[in-house]
């Protein structure tokens, strides 16, 4: 993961919304409310905890399969995409949350039979 963008992709930090001197201020008050974060890739995963001061849990580690090999659960918000190629952030992290609520209650139930009147917690956790 560069900081700046890549030619393969044509992507500039100055083609977003946030300036790159205040991702660390956007991103750390976007997650406060989350215990548990995730990421998919040993780089970012590093990249964003080195950033955050707090553990990013790689998706890998979980058994996740690529990105490439999970079905989209949702359409992309925006109406174009500016490079042919690049693959939809929005739809990747759909997916990974999907599969990651899908994971933790298949592992769950194997330990406790589904009861709805024991189970309290909410699913609250960011990718």
């Amino acid at each position: 993961m560069r900081p700046h963008g890549s030619a393969e992709n044509g992507l500039n930090w100055d083609d977003g919304y946030i300036p790159y001197r205040q991702l660390q201020t956007v991103l750390s008050e976007a997650v406060a409310g989350y215990a548990h974060l995730y990421g998919y890739g040993i780089e970012k995963c590093k990249f964003l905890s080195d950033l955050l001061g707090r553990p990013i849990l790689s998706l890998e580690d979980f058994g996740c399969p690529k990105p490439s090999d999970l079905t989209p659960g949702k359409n992309c918000v925006l109406t174009f995409h500016k490079f042919s190629g690049v693959s939809c952030a929005t739809r990747k992290a759909t997916s990974f949350y999907k599969w990651l609520k899908y994971d933790f209650l298949t592992k769950s139930y194997v330990k406790c039979p589904k009861d709805n009147t024991r189970h309290t917690a909410m699913f609250n956790s960011g990718i």
